[in-house]
């Protein structure tokens, strides 16, 4: 069973994504917040499989309620949830440490698939829709910071695989492209991402643009 908190400042919002999720034979909605300190307190107490935050809330936000939430409890995952597509505040979620994100329109079926995606521990974020949302905001003036540290450390495969991730590609796409097996890729992806301090490919997308091993448009 997926222990669900849902974290919305509209409680008509919550009713919906309750009504949605609660008939699905593997969740259930524990906890409803209305705003971010809520929100972290009642992962605290309840310790949710998922928390579904939606990222415009009053006083603290989703992205100050995703950054402490994934700081003091990181088997708790958050699938943030955004009135548009492209918000600033979405890559502030990524970086902050949410598994992805979802528009706040999303279907039920989305929803629902989104919320076990990020529960089995992978990115509920398109490949593509990611790179062009980071590559909007690139191209809209943010400069690349420079390299972490640990990204001298990476072995050149390591690299390579890293830039076809920010790229869009999959694991399997990966593996075709380079001729090696998809058991070969996935351990150097859980390797870099070790070594790149990413989360998933969400995070380790954006440490690909702020390193500017990738640039929009390519």
């Amino acid at each position: 069973m997926i222990r669900i908190l849902l974290a919305d400042d509209h409680k008509l919002v919550r009713t919906g994504f309750k009504l949605m999720l609660d008939v699905q034979p593997d969740m259930k909605v524990v906890g409803e917040a209305a705003d971010g300190d809520e929100a972290v307190d009642l992962s605290r107490r309840l310790r949710p499989d998922v928390v579904l935050m939606d990222l415009h809330m009053p006083g603290l936000d989703g992205v100050g309620a995703t950054e402490r939430i994934t700081a003091e409890l990181p088997e708790v995952r958050v699938l943030a949830l955004s009135t548009f597509d492209l918000d600033e505040n979405v890559v502030a979620a990524l970086r902050a440490g949410a598994d992805g994100f979802l528009p706040k329109d999303v279907s039920p079926e989305e929803l629902i698939e989104g919320v076990r995606v990020v529960h089995r521990g992978d990115a509920a974020v398109a490949p593509r829709l990611l790179t062009r949302l980071i590559g909007t905001f690139v191209r809209a003036g943010t400069r690349p910071r420079q390299a972490p540290a640990a990204l001298t450390g990476l072995t050149d495969r390591e690299r390579e695989i890293l830039v076809l991730i920010a790229r869009g590609r999959s694991n399997p796409e990966i593996a075709t492209e380079l001729s090696v097996s998809p058991s070969t890729v996935k351990n150097h992806v859980t390797s870099l991402f070790a070594k790149i301090g990413a989360r998933d490919r969400a995070q380790a997308v954006i440490v690909a643009y702020e390193a500017a091993l990738i640039h929009p448009g390519e």
